[in-house]
C-alpha cells in the first residue's frame, strides 16, 4: 500500500467542510507548490487552489497533484507541481493510490513537459486543445485589424460603462444576479462549470483580482483574473460573465481597461487560458498517441458546440492577437478512453 495524504479544500465537490486548520494547510501547501515548481510553465496552475479540488501529497516528496474524483476516475489538473527529483515518484505514488482503490487516472491540461513524462510512463497522451497568451509590452489596439473592436469598446463606454476593481464581498448580490442571468441565457440544462475554470471566493480570493463594469451604477459584467507563475508570469483572464442583453463590447471594454492597468503596473503577460479542441496540430502529438482520439478532438472542434463552445471562446481570444498557441494535453492511464474523457467534463460539472 502506498503512503500518501490527500488534502481537501472546503467547497463545491466536498460533502462536508474541512476543519479550518486542515483547509488552511491545504491552501498553503498547494500555493507553495504552484509558486515554486513552475518548470511546466502551466498558465492555469492557480486553478489547483479552487475549493473542492483535492491535493495529493506523499511523505518525503516535495510537491502536490491537484485532482477531483469523478466516478471511477481521479481527474488530474496538469502534472505534478513538484520538485524535479519528486516529480516522477509523486506521479507513481498517485497512480498506485488510484489503483489501490480500483480507480484509473486521467490527466487534463498537461503541458508539453508533463506530456512527455506521462508518455514515457506508458500513458496514452493526446493533444486536448491549447491555451492562449498576449505579450503586453507589444500589444496595441491600433490599426485596421482592431477597428471593429475599438468601435465596440467605444460604444460601451459611450453607453456609460465604468470599470473598477472591487472585492467580491462588496458586490456579492450583483455577482449573483449577473451569474443567474448569464446562466439562464444558456438554456434550461446549463450548469456552472468548475475545476478547469476559475471561481470567486474562498481562501484563495485574496490572490485574485476582480474588475466589474457598471452602467448607471448597475453592475452589468465582470472578469476575474488569477495569478500566473513561472517565466511567463502575469495574470490569467479567467472567470467572466455579463448580463445577456447589455451593451455590445462590455467584456472587451472591461478587459481593455484591465490591460491598461496591468501594463501600468509592469505586468508582461496576460493569459487567456485553455480552450479545448483549439490549436490542434499533428506536430504537437506525442509518440504513442491515439489516432482515433486525435480524430475525435478535430470532430469536436467542428461539431462539439453542445459539449463546449470552443469556436466562440477562440473567437474572443483571437480578438486580442495572442501569441502562437500553447498545446495542452490529456493523458490516459492505459488506452485512450471516451469514458475517461467524459469524466473530465463530469469533474467540471458539465453534466
Amino acid at each position: 500500500m502506498s503512503s500518501a495524504h490527500t488534502l481537501e479544500k472546503a467547497g463545491p465537490g466536498n460533502s462536508a467542510p474541512a476543519p479550518a486548520a486542515h483547509e488552511s494547510a491545504a491552501h498553503d501547501t498547494v500555493l507553495h507548490a504552484i509558486r515554486t515548481h513552475t518548470q511546466a510553465e502551466h498558465p492555469s496552475a492557480f486553478l489547483a487552489m479552487s475549493r473542492g479540488t483535492s491535493a495529493f501529497t506523499a511523505p518525503g516528496l516535495d510537491g502536490v497533484i491537484a485532482y477531483r474524483r469523478a466516478g471511477r476516475y481521479l481527474v488530474q489538473l496538469g502534472g505534478p507541481f513538484a520538485a524535479p527529483q519528486s516529480y516522477l515518484p509523486l506521479l507513481d505514488r498517485f497512480v498506485a493510490h488510484a489503483h489501490e482503490q480500483d480507480l484509473r487516472v486521467v490527466g487534463a491540461q498537461l503541458q508539453r513537459h508533463d506530456a512527455q513524462a506521462y508518455a514515457e510512463r506508458d500513458f496514452t497522451v493526446n493533444q486536448f486543445g491549447s491555451s492562449w497568451v498576449v505579450h503586453l509590452p507589444d500589444f496595441t489596439l491600433r490599426g485596421t485589424r482592431f477597428m471593429r473592436m475599438r468601435n465596440k469598446i467605444s460604444r460601451a463606454f459611450r453607453n456609460g460603462l465604468q470599470v473598477s476593481e472591487v472585492s467580491p464581498d462588496d458586490v456579492s448580490g450583483a455577482i449573483r444576479d449577473i451569474d443567474a442571468a448569464w446562466l439562464g441565457s444558456k438554456g434550461d440544462e446549463a450548469r456552472p462549470l468548475e475545476f478547469l475554470v476559475g471561481e470567486l471566493g474562498g481562501a484563495a480570493q485574496e490572490h485574485r483580482r476582480l474588475f466589474v463594469g457598471t452602467i448607471d451604477s448597475r453592475p452589468v459584467g465582470y472578469i476575474s483574473y488569477s495569478p500566473v507563475y513561472g517565466e511567463r508570469a502575469g495574470w490569467m483572464h479567467d472567470l467572466s460573465r455579463r448580463i445577456p442583453d447589455g451593451s455590445p463590447g462590455l467584456m472587451e471594454a472591461i478587459n481593455s481597461h484591465v490591460i491598461d492597468v496591468l501594463r501600468d503596473e509592469g505586468a508582461t503577460w496576460l493569459h487567456f487560458g485553455f480552450t479545448p479542441f483549439t490549436g490542434l496540430d499533428h506536430g504537437n502529438e506525442m509518440p504513442g498517441h491515439s489516432a482515433s482520439f486525435q480524430w475525435l478532438m478535430h470532430f469536436l472542434w467542428d461539431q462539439g458546440a453542445a459539449l463546449y463552445p470552443a469556436q466562440t471562446q477562440l473567437a474572443y481570444k483571437e480578438k486580442w492577437a495572442p501569441q502562437d498557441p500553447i498545446p495542452e494535453y490529456v493523458a490516459f492511464d492505459g488506452p485512450a478512453s471516451v469514458a475517461a474523457f467524459a469524466h473530465i467534463f463530469r469533474a467540471c460539472n458539465a453534466f
